[in-house]
């Protein structure tokens, strides 16, 4: 599947905000946070090839396994992959 890079900042912000939102509905949480954490590292591999997208698979899945779901990990790989990386 290949994805324009304006769409994978909009999807990655969207995953953000889903991931983000878990805690809305109290008691929640925690049960999307199962479904929600290997559903992220798929959408991550898929948008990112290679080892930059495993890489940054496993860490989404981790974050949102945890209790710091305030981190927008989709986001902040966005930017690694088309500014920071592009300018190195």
């Amino acid at each position: 599947m290949k994805f324009h890079k304006t769409n994978k900042l909009i999807i990655g912000i969207i995953c953000d905000i889903i991931g983000m939102g878990s805690y809305l509905i109290p008691g929640a949480g925690e049960f999307f946070d199962v479904v929600w954490a290997p559903l992220s590292l798929y959408i991550m591999v898929k948008m990112y090839k290679g080892t930059d997208g495993k890489v940054a698979g496993v860490i989404s899945f981790i974050e949102e396994a945890l209790p710091i779901d305030f981190v927008p990990t989709f986001t902040l790989m966005w930017l690694y992959t088309y500014k920071i990386k592009k300018s190195a």
